[in-house]
């Protein structure tokens, strides 16, 4: 069956399409965007099978080898559209888009739906505002290998498109889900979860607490941190030492150094005990 080809931007498929770019929409269907080649692909990896995809050759950096995703959606039933350049570019929301924007079933997970492994490494990310730096919080804990991203008391959705492309697709691959504070400390309690929590009110470094066991890092909203809630009920409480003019790191920056100093310690620990 050929596709359907759209050449206009008025067009009712697209609009409703731009619609998903608006969080009340998103929740009312339970559909998101993916926009991107290397984000798609790396969704339908991950085993996300696309509703719909959108695709303009016209717009593709690789057209020959990149339509064989389309061909591959297509073969598992996915409804794919082509569309002219020019109502693809005003449907899409970033600037110099490649040609690919799918329509993907919403994120939807609470803690309880989350299974993780008897030394997990989770991140907890309590009311973190922007898109793209969770997006990139995402990225790390892909990296990493974290086992869960929790946001507690979200002020951003994880089918927001700007931070579906901040997080290059990973949003998909990591186990993420989004539940209240009280809801999210209770689900690491109940699974023997540390918590570890970012601040500048300590004296005890980041490199100096064990990562080695089930462990979750929080970090906190841009502006104010972690709460009171959430720095109560931590194991220890740490700080990354710095020595510039500026009184605070990026969120994500934070969150990024002292994931990775759990990897160190984990991996130097498996060394230790394979000899």
């Amino acid at each position: 069956m050929a596709d359907l080809n759209i050449t206009s931007p008025s067009n009712p498929r697209l609009k409703a399409l731009a619609s998903l770019r608006r969080r009340r929409t998103r929740e009312e269907t339970g559909r998101t965007l993916i926009e991107g080649y290397e984000e798609l692909a790396l969704a339908l990896d991950a085993g996300v099978l696309p509703e719909a995809l959108y695709y303009c050759p016209e717009l593709m950096l690789e057209p020959e080898s990149q339509l064989r995703v389309v061909e591959q959606v297509r073969r598992a039933g996915v409804d794919t559209v082509q569309v002219s350049r020019g109502p693809f570019e005003k449907t899409a929301y970033r600037e110099g888009p490649d040609g690919f924007i799918a329509v993907v079933p919403a994120v939807a997970r609470r803690c309880a739906d989350l299974a993780v492994g008897p030394d997990a490494l989770t991140v907890l990310c309590q009311g973190v505002e922007k898109p793209g730096n969770l997006g990139a919080m995402l990225r790390t804990a892909d990296a990493a290998g974290a086992e869960a991203v929790i946001a507690a008391d979200p002020v951003t959705d994880w089918g927001n498109p700007n931070l579906v492309r901040a997080s290059k697709g990973t949003v998909f691959s990591v186990p993420v889900a989004s539940d209240s504070t009280a809801a999210t400390l209770e689900w690491l309690d109940s699974r023997g979860i540390a918590l570890v929590a970012t601040t500048p009110d300590t004296d005890l470094d980041y490199t100096d607490v064990d990562y080695t066991g089930p462990v979750a890092i929080a970090v906190g909203a841009e502006k104010y941190g972690l709460t009171d809630e959430v720095l109560e009920h931590a194991a220890h409480r740490v700080r990354i030492p710095m020595v510039g003019k500026a009184n605070s790191l990026n969120v994500a920056t934070s969150a990024a150094i002292v994931i990775y100093e759990a990897v160190r310690q984990r991996g130097a620990a498996r060394a230790r005990a394979s000899h």
